[in-house]
């Protein structure tokens, strides 16, 4: 089975590593969908040479011409909706309509940032000084990469590498391992669409090994990082010491507050999907219901009745690995042994033609404390912590509780408390009576507190972190004449 190819100046190339990782269908560990190469130090730094040197051509090149090529790239993505979103369930382990979903949301973000290069705005303003004219401009940064996860492998990549090349800048992609079949098709849809050679480059291998480089390389002016906090605090650091913009978005911990006033069903449906869809494998997913204790038995009973209709294999898919089921299973067993009651779930599927995947059940611990790891720490997966609180205040005390700031959501009627949630929630993305996960193309996407640094992604706001503003300052008379210099 020859492994993936690295694509590099326009040209898909045979990676010299020896070293290859197999890319497993995790819902059936038996289907081996290719080899992954474990590209060098050397190979990164050609990928980075090649985006160095396509960067004053790409940079010269009109903003609307590059904004049709991307939309060009958004026409070539519908058409290979449905292979492509076959490819990601396979390889990543989502339910087929889930993996729609995804695509159409990369396609989606690819209109919205075709459209930001002819929107590439400064501004005009008043200058003290007679006679002057100024302005600024906004110019591509330069040469970038972009470090994405396996969870969203079309989505993400889309959302980084779309506002890069419309700002002008160019791209190197380092796309997660568990993910190289999708990430491949996503840079044959720009190659189609007509990016040039060296202004997108595709290069596979270890995270530590190529994402360190591209953060130490000299000709790397900026990073994009989505992914775990240990990695993406490590990559930050490195990035201060270098001088560098980096970009991180990270982990969550992402609260579902219910009121008493709250609509049951409502509620019950939204939890249900936001910690269960893709199996509790997105960084919006809903891993925390805090609930007024004195409803707290009848919202649980309806959630437990409603979750158990959700059918690992058919209705969720499985972990995407070993690894992270490893990660849900130990986060249920000290769950547990804290004293944390589960009421739904909790063991390993291995009935029939699930025993060949990585499946775990939806699971639902109830009375767990602020302090339990269950209550603290990001599990991807599909785990639910209850935390039962007696008031609104203890609610927002116990959501705000955890170093974690992405995405949070409220269930209830009264427009006073809903109002002063939203004033008060610390997370960078909020939701009134409905799922915590989720985002628009055009809205700003991103976290707070250890969730994410740097500038939010999505919406107008992406555009800033690939550029930077020039202030220009035009004196139109050519006369000497005595300015007022600060």
């Amino acid at each position: 089975m020859e492994p993936y190819r690295n694509f590099i100046d326009g040209k898909w190339t045979p990676s010299k590593a020896s070293r290859t990782v197999p890319n497993v269908n995790p819902a059936n560990t038996g289907d081996v969908i290719g080899q992954v190469p474990m590209s060098s130090v050397e190979e990164c730094r050609a990928a980075i040479a090649s985006a160095e040197r396509a960067l004053p051509a790409w940079r010269a090149t009109p903003a609307p011409q590059r904004g049709r090529i991307i939309d060009k790239a958004r026409i070539i993505l519908q058409r290979r909706k449905q292979e492509i979103a076959e490819a990601l369930t396979r390889e990543e382990g989502k339910l087929v309509h889930e993996s729609l979903g995804e695509v159409q949301k990369a396609s989606n973000v690819l209109e919205f940032m075709s459209g930001e290069a002819i929107r590439l705005s400064g501004e005009t303003l008043p200058s003290e000084l007679g006679h002057t004219f100024c302005y600024t401009i906004r110019q591509p940064i330069g040469v970038v990469a972009a470090i994405t996860p396996w969870n969203f492998p079309v989505c993400i990549p889309a959302w980084k590498i779309a506002p890069a090349l419309a700002t002008g800048c160019t791209v190197v992609f380092k796309p997660a391992t568990l993910t190289p079949h999708t990430a491949m098709q996503l840079v044959q849809v720009f190659e189609e669409a007509g990016v040039p050679a060296g202004a997108l480059n595709l290069i596979y291998g270890s995270g530590g090994e190529i994402g360190n480089e591209l953060v130490r390389h000299p000709a790397v002016r900026a990073v994009s990082f989505t992914g775990s906090n240990e990695v993406g605090m490590g990559l930050y650091r490195l990035g201060a010491e270098q001088g560098k913009k980096i970009q991180c978005e990270m982990g969550g911990k992402n609260p579902v507050v219910v009121l008493e006033d709250a609509d049951f069903d409502l509620a019950v449906e939204g939890v249900a999907q936001g910690a269960f869809s893709s199996t509790g494998q997105r960084c919006t997913a809903t891993s925390r219901v805090v609930i007024i204790d004195t409803v707290a038995d009848a919202f649980v009973a309806k959630l437990v009745e409603r979750s158990r209709k959700i059918r690992p294999g058919s209705e969720m898919g499985p972990s995407v690995d070993a690894s992270q089921l490893d990660t849900v299973m130990t986060a249920v067993q000290k769950a547990r042994e804290e004293g944390a009651k589960c009421i739904l779930g909790g063991e390993r599927e291995r009935s029939g033609p699930l025993e060949k995947g990585f499946f775990f059940p939806p699971t639902i611990f109830d009375h767990v404390k602020p302090t339990m790891n269950l209550a603290q720490e990001e599990v991807f997966g599909p785990v639910l912590a209850i935390l039962r609180v007696k008031s609104f205040e203890e609610a927002m005390e116990v959501a705000n509780g955890v170093r974690y700031g992405l995405t949070s959501s409220i269930y209830a009627n009264d427009p006073g408390r809903i109002f002063r949630f939203v004033e008060g929630i610390e997370t960078g993305i909020t939701h009134v009576n409905s799922p915590t996960m989720g985002g628009e193309p055009q809205l700003p996407f991103g976290g707070v507190k250890q969730t994410g640094l740097g500038s939010r992604e999505m919406g107008r706001t992406a555009i800033d972190f690939y550029s930077e503003l020039k202030t220009v300052y035009v004196d139109y008379t050519g006369q000497k004449r005595a300015t007022n210099i600060y």
